[in-house]
């Protein structure tokens, strides 16, 4: 992944089911403590990502658990569709955000 904003995205994902992972944990019951600095981590982060693409990451949130799947043998894993020629062209350049036609998930490729 050469793309910053989506390295970027990816990460903030990760942090962002690291949030919930300790919500689910907390209202069974058990105490779990580092969530503070997780959404410490996670404001400076939004920080570096421009707006309109933070936008699209969190409305994808909220329709899927995952708002951004790989792409392995030119397939989404988010929604198992085939991608498009045209759009794994582009999206290996890494030279833009893609989406996938199918679920509306962001894409990345990874070999």
């Amino acid at each position: 992944m050469l793309n910053k904003d989506l390295e970027f995205l990816v990460a903030l994902q990760d942090l962002d089911i690291m949030i919930r992972d300790i919500e689910d944990v907390k209202e069974i019951g058990f105490a779990v403590a580092g969530k503070e600095k997780l959404e410490e981590a996670r404001a400076e982060l939004t920080q570096k990502i421009g707006k309109s693409l933070l936008f699209n990451y969190e409305k994808l949130k909220k329709r899927y658990k995952r708002a951004i799947v790989p792409v392995k043998g030119d397939v989404c894993l988010g929604c198992f569709m085939r991608v498009p020629t045209q759009l794994i062209t582009r999206g290996r350049s890494d030279q833009q955000v893609i989406n996938c036609e199918g679920c509306g998930r962001v894409l990345y490729w990874y070999e």
